[in-house]
């Protein structure tokens, strides 16, 4: 299997890794979140609905301290998700996202690569929509930092399937329960999301 942990010993001759306790990586992440990502007031989303709360992540998807719990939670969502070679996502929420998790695996011994899909294919040079490694054939996880309509995922999914990567499932790191989850299973993808909204206190 492409990304079983590895876990290093004295006798390897090289340096013991530490687990990574992901249940406090969770909590930590979900505190951040609660504290800096979440605002109040009243806002107008993707779908055009109005909601009176909006949760920007990527006001933490970028911070230094925060994005390596977001790589760890993400990790730890997906891990039962065999063969993974790459994660990625449409450009730009899912692009820190998908940094986090290569940073993090790699830092675990895990070897998952990362992509990014362009909202609409380059209209210069190879005039690509998906950058990064050879995804023909390969099994590859969607990201979004917070799902809304499920839109983004799928049109990042059709753009992995033209260049021939199979997209084995969506991960979210936050579900804001507004009909992502059905209509991206309706769609024949596993769907798995991190925290939701009861665990931000906003249900």
């Amino acid at each position: 299997m492409r990304n079983a942990p590895i876990r290093a010993t004295a006798a390897m001759g090289v340096t013991a890794c530490r687990l990574v306790d992901v249940t406090d990586a969770r909590a930590q992440l979900i505190d951040h979140i609660s504290a800096e990502a979440v605002f109040h007031g009243d806002f107008t989303l993707t779908s055009g609905k109005k909601a009176t709360y909006y949760v920007d992540l990527r006001k933490v998807s970028l911070d230094h301290r925060v994005a390596p719990l977001i790589g760890q939670v993400m990790i730890d969502l997906i891990a039962d998700v065999p063969d993974v070679f790459a994660v990625g996502g449409l450009t730009m929420g899912a692009d820190p996202v998908a940094a986090a998790i290569l940073h993090q695996g790699a830092a675990r011994g895990l070897t998952y690569d990362a992509f990014v899909v362009r909202k609409e294919p380059k209209d210069h040079g190879r005039g690509k929509q998906v950058e990064g490694p050879d995804l023909q054939g390969k099994r590859v996880i969607v990201l979004e930092d917070t799902s809304t309509t499920g839109g983004s995922p799928l049109k990042a999914a059709e753009a992995l399937e033209k260049v021939g990567a199979e997209v084995v499932a969506v991960a979210v790191v936050v579900d804001r329960a507004t009909g992502a989850r059905e209509i991206i299973e309706a769609a024949g993808y596993q769907y798995l999301a991190a925290i939701g909204l009861e665990d931000l206190g906003l249900v």
